[in-house]
């Protein structure tokens, strides 16, 4: 069975608007876990793990020099994580590391309602990753 493209931010927050009651969204997100695509072999090594989170995430990133953009790369031991990494990876991959330094994924995640919804460890997880990728970006931008 061929692979489906992750959702675009455009195409998530239609979704989140659309679904109006925070179970469904809940639901929603875990249902993009069950679809994030896996790391390759050999990247769920302790040098890509994510501190800060409750559950185990594991980030990386490519750079295309030719292009000039970064893709972000996650997996995670949980489903609802997995379904914040593909928010998460909508919002900053296929972007050059300045886009993803600028971006305001603070007014994402208020947009689809994670700030009031989800609880204050899982969101303490997605500023860990959220610090991670920017911190992988500023390497590549200096």
């Amino acid at each position: 069975m061929p692979e489906t493209a992750p959702p675009s931010l455009e195409e998530l927050h239609e979704t989140f608007e659309y679904l109006e009651e925070w179970d469904e969204r809940y639901q929603y997100i875990i249902e993009l876990g069950r679809q994030l695509t896996p790391m390759p072999a050999g990247t769920h090594v302790e040098e890509n793990r994510v501190h800060g989170c409750m559950s185990t995430v594991w980030l990386v990133t490519e750079f295309d020099p030719k292009a000039g953009k970064m893709l972000i790369i996650a997996d995670s031991d949980s489903l609802i994580v997995k379904g914040l990494i593909v928010i998460l990876t909508a919002a900053f991959s296929n972007k050059t590391p300045a886009e993803i330094l600028r971006f305001d994924i603070e007014e994402v995640f208020a947009d689809f309602g994670l700030n009031q919804h989800l609880s204050a460890n899982r969101r303490n997880g997605l500023f860990s990753m959220v610090k991670r990728v920017k911190e992988l970006a500023a390497s590549v931008a200096s």
